[in-house]
């Protein structure tokens, strides 16, 4: 049954991406359709990692959760002002939640 659903999905992203691709040319020149395409990735980005930090498994399913990898995400998002190196900023993050965490 997984199988199914794998395969299923794999089809689906196929045909989803297939779809954008024969998108005209003249739509996608549109002022609002780049805007709007520059801003989508930011967008699902942040939703993701907004998951990623604050949501964590429960018994009654998914609970709001404060810890480590918060401050890991502040430490980073203040890195990120600062204009450090990405690999600077995942470094930090990861060492701020980690001595966190050791605490």
């Amino acid at each position: 049954m997984i199988w199914v659903a794998v395969i299923g999905c794999a089809v689906g992203c196929y045909l989803l991406k297939l779809a954008g691709l024969s998108v005209p040319p003249r739509v996608l020149q549109r002022p609002v359709v780049e805007r709007v395409a520059d801003l989508l990735p930011v967008a699902l980005l942040a939703a993701l990692i907004g998951v990623q930090v604050l949501a964590s498994p429960g018994s009654h399913g998914q609970h709001l959760t404060l810890d480590a990898r918060l401050a890991g995400l502040a430490v980073a998002v203040v890195a990120l002002l600062l204009r450090a190196p990405f690999l600077v900023v995942v470094v930090v993050a990861a060492a701020t939640a980690a001595v966190i965490r050791l605490l």
